[in-house]
């Protein structure tokens, strides 16, 4: 049971990501804008990030020098305000399934962007998954069965989650080489709430972000698919396999598949279901790939 125990906590870590649209939509009904949602999940993460940090990790909050700034403005900005903005306006575009799997569409861009950045191999596998994931996007954005709401829009902002997740890889195998995981975490979601607030100024709306539960979606959005789920995450992570740990976390798009058809209703054609199924497998095919290689992929969670 023991060994067990990683897996359970990974596990745990991605059903809690695939729970993030019951909070987005919360507050998308309070009138929030996609951006404003995204300001509104960074500032309070960064917020419990330092709370956090000032009574169990202070010794991970300094930086080793102040240009080092620049590894999370790529991680902070580039990544999770780009990645959150087009993942919030897919949800609000489309079925919660449907935008969750072609979030999935990250590894991909992982694999296209380290071929081209970190001079990385592309392999048979490789290459097989990258040619899934893009037939599976073809039968679930080109094929419409009238099961499922799938919009022009959200599909470019679904496939933009995916290259955003994305990159937050290929920044963050430059910071992993000076900083600790919680360190590149603190100050991601630190410099995106200081980019987004004078963006957003949500200061403008500072009576109904005090609404009792506005709150409630703000603060678990923050606390609950952000910050708990990634140190239940990052916990597992370190006591198992980074590739193994990216395969079982794809219970997260089951989750969310989950919650869209029991809590909205939500429906998926075949054809879009084939198509889904067909990204989850080039997934699992790039993960494989890792793992029989002895590779370490970077597998920080940030959905």
């Amino acid at each position: 049971m023991k060994r067990l125990l990683p897996y359970f906590m990974i596990a745990a870590g991605a059903s809690l990501w695939g729970i993030i649209a019951f909070f987005v939509k919360g507050l998308a009904d309070f009138g929030f804008a996609p951006m404003e949602i995204v300001a509104i999940r960074v500032i309070y993460a960064a917020l419990f990030l330092l709370l956090i940090g000032l009574f169990r990790y202070r010794d991970q909050m300094k930086l080793k020098t102040i240009k080092d700034v620049k590894l999370f403005l790529g991680t902070g900005i580039l990544s999770i305000v780009f990645f959150n903005f087009c993942y919030f306006t897919a949800i609000s575009q489309m079925d919660i399934s449907i935008a969750v799997i072609l979030l999935y569409t990250s590894p991909a861009f992982v694999t296209i962007l380290s071929f081209i950045f970190l001079k990385e191999n592309l392999t048979v596998n490789k290459v097989l998954a990258v040619l899934g994931t893009i037939i599976g996007c073809i039968l679930i954005a080109g094929v419409s069965s009238g099961d499922s709401n799938v919009t022009l829009i959200g599909v470019i902002t679904g496939l933009g989650s995916g290259l955003g997740y994305a990159l937050y890889t290929i920044f963050g195998k430059f910071a992993l080489k000076k900083y600790q995981p919680y360190t590149i975490t603190l100050y991601t979601f630190t410099i995106a709430a200081l980019f987004l607030l004078p963006i957003t100024q949500l200061w403008q709306k500072f009576d109904l972000i005090l609404n009792g539960q506005v709150m409630f979606y703000g603060m678990g959005l923050a606390l609950i698919p952000t910050v708990l789920a990634f140190f239940l995450y990052t916990w597992g992570l370190e006591k198992t396999e980074g590739s193994r740990a990216a395969v079982i976390a794809t219970v997260e798009p089951v989750v969310a598949t989950l919650l869209g058809v029991m809590l909205y209703g939500e429906r998926l054609g075949l054809i879009q279901m084939a198509g889904a199924v067909l990204i989850l497998c080039s997934v699992i095919i790039v993960n494989v790939t890792f793992r029989k290689r002895g590779a370490k992929p970077l597998e920080e969670k940030i959905s």
